[in-house]
Order: structure tokens, then sequence, then C-alpha cells
């Protein structure tokens, strides 16, 4: 534990480095996984050959597949809150709130906060001529390309008292934004899922089984695939960079491990070269002309030199003491402390 301290600024920096290591390696394996999936997908179009596609695979399910269409809603399509003239299949409805905040340091930056959001969707197909996909679950689309129907931003007009409270609390109100957004009926977009056939022989797109997404966009096959590759080669830069820190901050402790280590092993060897010094020393000085009773009562051959304590008994010399740590060897009892005893 007393190493801790020596190396807590590397072992913070290689906690941190490794959470955002991994997340970073996590997010790589999900995007390489999706390019892998989306690079073999078939493309197919929305007509009287896809039946026969579909067939082909086992329980008519393709797990994953690019096809695009017009968006056609079953039933009533969904009125815009704002452009009547304007339906769709899927509305989402937001506000949010800005504000001026202080920041830790001292300044003041733009902030932004949902607080209120609604997606309302009707049940729509894929639909080229007379043939038809309906797309299940739209809502859980990983990427959903929508129109922007409606942006209002209302300013707040603060009075005194606003700017002095916003200045002791830290926020000053801007104003609130509404935004409606739509998937138009009509809208030309590619769906990019897992396609099945019912029983009856209808078609579905939904979201894969296999943790693929589901896509509902106006981008190409072509261009997702860019979108992806160019995601993937950042999170590679990231994984190498935080990789490096991470490799760096180990070898820092190594290196602080192995130096303490070295100087342990130092000092360790300095500390017997001492004590082999002083027991040549002791060796020495002692008197040789002794009596049994004056002998250590376990080498019996150097006087008596240590008083054991609390019982009292002076019957080892210091050579000897400095290997017998717990019991006195005459009465058994603990010892606590010890002093030299000069017999005469």
């Amino acid at each position: 534990m007393d190493f801790l301290p020596e190396i807590i600024g590397e072992t913070v920096i290689l906690g941190l480095d490794t959470l955002i290591l991994g997340f970073c390696m996590r997010q790589l394996s999900k995007c390489k996984h999706i390019l892998n999936g989306l690079q073999t997908a078939p493309v197919l179009d929305i007509d009287s050959t896809l039946n026969k596609e579909i067939n082909k695979y086992p329980n008519n399910v393709i797990p994953y597949v690019v096809i695009r269409g017009l968006v056609k809603p079953l039933g009533t399509p969904i009125t815009s809150n704002y452009n009547h003239s304007v339906t769709g299949v899927v509305q989402r409805l937001t506000i949010k709130e800005h504000v001026i905040a202080r920041t830790s340091a001292g300044f003041w930056s733009d902030q932004t906060r949902t607080i209120h959001e609604v997606c309302n969707c009707t049940p729509f197909v894929l639909n080229s001529g007379k043939y038809s996909i309906e797309v299940v679950d739209a809502l859980a689309a990983e990427l959903l390309d929508m129109d922007v129907i409606s942006d209002k931003f209302e300013p707040m007009s603060p009075g005194v008292i606003d700017h002095v409270w916003g200045f002791f609390s830290g926020v000053r109100q801007r104003g609130l934004q509404t935004m409606e957004e739509m998937l138009r009926d009509g809208s030309y977009i590619t769906a990019i899922g897992e396609l099945s056939k019912s029983n009856s022989g209808a078609l579905k797109i939904q979201p894969p089984k296999d943790g693929l997404p589901l896509y509902l966009t106006t981008a190409t096959k072509s261009t997702l695939l860019k979108r992806l590759t160019s995601s993937r080669d950042f999170l590679r830069i990231l994984v190498v960079v935080f990789g490096v820190v991470a490799a760096a901050a180990s070898c820092r402790i190594a290196y602080k491990y192995l130096k303490r280590r070295k100087r342990r092993v130092l000092e360790e060897c300095m500390r017997k070269q001492l004590a082999v010094g002083r027991r040549e020393r002791r060796a020495i000085a002692r008197d040789h002309n002794l009596t049994d009773l004056q002998l250590c009562v376990v080498c019996t051959e150097n006087p008596k030199e240590v008083i054991l304590l609390p019982c009292g008994h002076v019957c080892l010399c210091e050579d000897c003491s400095d290997n017998i740590a717990d019991t006195c060897p005459i009465c058994r009892e603990r010892i606590e402390s010890r002093a030299p005893a000069f017999i005469t």
C-alpha cells in the first residue's frame, strides 16, 4: 500500500484511459459488425422477383437486405400540426430549452436541453407500383431521416429580477425552440433491415435479430458504407491513441515498481552488511572468559546482552535476539519490548 501514493497519477490516467479505450473498442466492434452486414446485404427491388428471392433463404427470412421504395400509409396519415397540407407516417415533436449557463471556469456558454419529445407513428409500407412491403417498428430505427416541417424559436424577455437571479444562479433563459419533423407521405427512402414473409404471403421489413440496426434513410447503400467506413477509421485512430496512452501509463507504473524494488533490494543488502559488521564488532569486543550463567541460553557462546520485557529475563545475546521475536525462551511469555542489559 505504501507504493500506491507514488503511482496515484499514473493509476488514475490508466483507469480513465482503460474505460475510454474499452468504449472505443466496443464501438469499433459494433461498427465493423454493421459494416460487414451492410456490405453483404443484397439490394432488392420491390417487384415480382422479390418473392422468388426470399424463397431462397431459410424460413423465408433474409437477415439483412436493402430495399428502396415510396412511403405510403396504411390508413389515415398523420397531419402536421403547423402545416395542414403536409401529411406523413412518422412525426416527432420536440421542445428544447435554450439557456446561457456559467461553467465551472466562470465563462458563460450556450446550452440546449430537451424538455419534451413526442413521437407518433402510423402503419405504412414501402410501395413500388402494385407491390409493397410493410415497415414494422419504424421508431426503433437507429437512423430515421425526417424532414423539418417547422422550427420556431420563441425568445424570452427577462426583466431586471430575472437578470439578477440568473447572475446568482448561473443560468439565464434565452427561449424555447419548438420543432416538428415528419417522414412524409410519398418520400422515397432506403429501408435496411430484416425481410420476412408471413404465412399469408405478406412481406415485412423489421429490426434484425442479430444486433444489426434498422435504417430508414434517404441515403443510398454506398453513402452509408462511406459513413461507416469513415467512422471505423476514426475509431481505429482513437483505439491506437488510447492504447498508446495505456501502454505508456503501464510502462511508467512498471518502471516505478522496478525502480522501487531495486532500491529496496539495495537497502536490504546494505542493512545486512551493516548487521554483519555490527556482529563482527560485537564479537571482537566481547569477553570470552565467561561462566555458563553469563552465556546466552540459545547459542551458549556469546554473553547475555538483552533483557526481555515484561518478563525481565536476561537470557539472550544480541545476535539471537534478532532471530527470536515472539516469546521468551525461558518462560514463554510474549515479548513486547527489549532493552540492552549490562552484566558485570
